[in-house]
């Protein structure tokens, strides 16, 4: 008795473009999340593929351990790197990360 009935207000029937409106902020974070995140990685990882497509007798290279060696060997999917005068280590392609400008052993 003392509290009122409350009725519900009959909604209208929502159109196609109000749906579609309720779903544009996920669409666009979607959107948003692919040029910042995904699209990056995908071009590095294309970069570094040529990077190793493009290896050569005689590069200068830096590996992910940090070592700095010239390539002596190059096979399909393993290099062998001259760390220092008469020491060679075989490693896995994708270990190599950088390849230096010709020249810049000698200034280390």
């Amino acid at each position: 008795m003392l509290i009122s009935n409350a009725y519900a207000q009959t909604a209208a029937a929502a159109g196609p473009m109000e749906s579609a409106m309720q779903f544009l902020p996920i669409i666009l974070m979607f959107v948003v999340l692919y040029f910042l995140m995904i699209r990056p990685q995908q071009k590095k990882a294309k970069e570094h593929k040529a990077l190793l497509e493009a290896l050569g007798k005689g590069d200068e290279v830096v590996t992910q351990s940090g070592m700095v060696g010239r390539i002596t060997k190059v096979s399909e999917d393993f290099v062998t790197v001259e760390i220092a005068a008469n020491v060679e280590v075989q490693m896995q392609k994708p270990s190599i990360v950088v390849v230096l400008p010709k020249g810049t052993l000698k200034s280390l």
